[in-house]
């Protein structure tokens, strides 16, 4: 790890309640992908009437890719942050120095979505037991959860390159 890395010790408003707020943008994510799943299967439900079943065979297809413009549109943007977390002032931030790139912020959700579902127990005791409280995904892709506010206090004091707001 880079020595500019945020350190709890040091920087705790960094990682102020960011376990709490992980689980409220977490629910507000969840709620927006509900809504986007429920359009997507709407229409493809209206569409299956009219193209006699094809809208009904290409739904998965079209959920698949909605849900994932969303994490790109929300993750791989300059905010580095979904909805939720944007809202909950969090900011996903690369743990190795350097720019999220657009494969982490594609792996990233996919990788919770997998640890998350195939191991919640160890996804919920983890944080508790790491420093910066990352979850498994996190320690795997090498990103940091913190606070955006104080975190672009802390890119400027460290000359990098903040994401715009």
């Amino acid at each position: 790890m880079k020595p500019e890395l945020p350190d709890p010790h040091t920087a705790p408003e960094l990682f102020d309640n960011v376990l709490l707020r992980r689980v409220l943008a977490y629910g507000i994510d969840l709620t927006i992908l509900i809504a986007i799943t429920m359009g997507v299967l709407l229409l493809g439900l209206i569409s299956g009437f009219f193209s006699l079943g094809l809208g009904w065979v290409a739904t998965p297809v079209a959920l698949v890719i909605a849900l994932v413009a969303y994490y790109a549109a929300t993750l791989g943007s300059h905010k580095r942050a979904t909805v939720g977390m944007a809202t909950m002032d969090l900011v996903l931030t690369h743990t190795r120095g350097t720019p999220l790139n657009g494969m982490a912020a594609f792996l990233h959700p996919l990788l919770f979505w997998l640890t998350f579902w195939i191991s919640w127990p160890v996804s919920v005791v983890l944080p508790l037991l790491t420093p910066r409280q990352q979850l498994l995904h996190d320690l795997v892709l090498g990103t940091l959860m913190v606070r955006r506010s104080p975190m672009e206090t802390h890119w400027r004091a460290n000359g990098s390159a903040a994401p715009q707001a």
